[in-house]
């Protein structure tokens, strides 16, 4: 069984709900705190063992890459300063990883951005994880399911239980047994029709054979190339197997996720909870 080392996170989106921000700056440069949304996800690869990173972007990202990159003439003007301890902050960005960058070109979906990975991957399994999933834990999440993995030699989907109200909004899991193997991911299904309350949210761990199915798919929702349209046909040849991951989702990817995940991680500061704490118990008992 082939380590997992290797990550492909695709960072392409428009991030049209965040507009006008995102007219000039990409969605996942936008900060959680005082950190770009972005690093949190990367941050987490690595604390899973994540040795390689692959980030999927676009013409208009520049500043993605720009951030994990070396920045000599920052450094430079920080240590004349004598501000070491920012220094260490801005060095350790672009030790997190080893990192390649690729532009997807024209937004074909999430497919089409993940098959772009394949000479980066070569025969080896990999993970995958979405920017717009940030999920707070104190195990990291792909660690989970690498976990999962490493168990079974399988496929792994990470899974949450949602309010059955809102299955309509995700990727619902069906079951093909009670240990957790999966028979197949129902899009949107309506509630009435919803085989669990278990949906995919934003990690995996797929083997390479994922790309012969991601050359053969069509388009699928919204007339693109869905990465699930090819975990879906994989998954007549090999296992997929969830993974109930424990952790806060935050979907970053609408503006109440991220200002929900911008007050979490606020109160898990040391520098900010005390005051922070002060400043809503004030503002909600007015």
């Amino acid at each position: 069984m082939k380590k997992i080392r290797k990550c492909v996170i695709p960072v392409a989106g428009m991030g049209t709900r965040f507009l006008p921000a995102t007219k000039a700056t990409p969605k996942e440069m936008l900060p959680i705190i005082d950190k770009p949304a972005i690093q949190y996800i990367v941050e987490e690869a690595v604390a899973s063992g994540i040795e390689e990173i692959l980030l999927i972007t676009s013409s208009y990202k520049n500043s993605v890459i720009d951030h994990f990159d070396k920045s000599y003439e920052l450094e430079s003007r920080l240590k004349e300063s004598g501000k070491l301890d920012k220094l260490e902050l801005i060095e350790n960005i672009s030790n997190l990883a080893k990192f390649t960058f690729i532009r997807q070109g024209e937004p074909k979906g999430s497919g089409h951005a993940i098959k772009l990975a394949k000479s980066f991957i070569g025969d080896e399994p990999f993970a995958v994880m979405y920017g717009d999933d940030l999920i707070k834990s104190d195990v990291p999440v792909l660690k989970q399911l690498i976990d999962i993995y490493e168990e079974k030699d399988c496929n792994v989907i990470g899974v949450q239980e949602v309010d059955h109200k809102l299955v309509y909004k995700y990727g619902i899991i069906e079951y093909a047994d009670n240990e957790g193997k999966i028979k197949r991911i129902i899009e949107k299904p309506k509630i009435e029709d919803a085989p669990s309350n278990d949906a995919g949210l934003g990690r995996y761990i797929v083997k390479p054979e994922i790309f012969d199915e991601l050359e053969n798919i069509g388009k699928g929702a919204g007339g693109e190339y869905q990465f699930t349209d090819a975990m879906l046909a994989l998954m007549q040849k090999q296992d997929f197997y969830a993974c109930k991951f424990e952790g806060k989702y935050l979907d970053i990817g609408s503006q109440l996720g991220y200002l929900k995940a911008n007050v979490e991680y606020a109160l898990d500061r040391d520098d900010l909870k005390e005051d922070f704490e002060k400043y809503l118990v004030k503002k909600l008992n007015k």
